[in-house]
């Protein structure tokens, strides 16, 4: 955490708004070819739930909740209440953990979406604490009363990823099989191997926004953890 802190106080210096997409390009513009990389902590708002992404009203009320107090934050400064330690920045970009109950999901063995469990996420600046996130309820519920009653779904969520192999999808979400193929025959190349658990997912992160985008050219980084083969 302290070597991302750095990072940003040297981007800052240097940038008008903080594009985490830009600063950390190996966290979110990695090859298509797959790459191996040691994830930092980083902080989240996250909102969990079950069922097919497309269709359930589960997922679009985390959408709403998610973005709704990331902009709250960002926007503060409009108000006077930023906190201590703002400044400026691009909202970084929508992620999630996907698994399925009973199953150690790799992205390609359940292709029925109802069964999904998920973690709908987006990152925040490190000037994030719990106070902020709580005051940035309080104050989206001001806004959107008809939110008071599903905002407690939200969490202040502090994750470490640690070793990973990663690889910048292109195409239809329906079509990552191919690129997870290719991430898991270069991690066993390197001598690792997956290392799915209960705290440990399948991670996408979506740079592109289906709404606005077609299908072939949608890009989506899958992160998939790994730890070294045992000899």
């Amino acid at each position: 955490m302290e070597q991302i802190n750095k990072k940003t106080q040297a981007a800052n210096q240097k940038v008008e708004k903080l594009d985490y997409k830009k600063e950390y390009k190996d966290l979110y513009q990695p090859a298509t070819k797959p790459s191996i990389i040691d994830v930092p902590e980083m902080i989240f708002i996250a909102v969990d739930g079950k069922g097919n992404p497309n269709t359930c009203e589960a997922y679009k009320e985390a959408m709403e909740i998610l973005y709704g107090l990331s902009f709250t934050i960002k926007m503060s400064k409009m108000s006077g209440t930023q906190p201590e330690g703002y400044f400026e920045y691009v909202v970084p970009p929508l992620e999630g953990f996907w698994s399925v109950d009973g199953v150690d999901f790799d992205g390609t063995n359940v292709t029925d979406k109802d069964k999904f469990c998920w973690t709908t996420m987006i990152r925040q600046p490190e000037f994030v604490t719990e106070e902020v996130f709580k005051q940035a309820k309080e104050a989206l519920v001001k806004k959107k009363p008809e939110l008071a009653q599903v905002i407690e779904k939200a969490r202040y969520y502090k994750i470490k990823e640690g070793l990973c192999v990663q690889i910048m999808h292109k195409g239809s979400y329906d079509d990552e099989p191919q690129s997870i193929v290719k991430m898991r025959q270069y991690a066993t190349e390197m001598g690792y191997i997956e290392d799915f658990s209960d705290t440990r997912f399948h991670h996408e992160i979506y740079l592109s926004d289906p709404r606005r985008c077609a299908p072939e050219k949608l890009r989506t980084v899958i992160r998939h953890p790994i730890r070294k083969r045992e000899k």
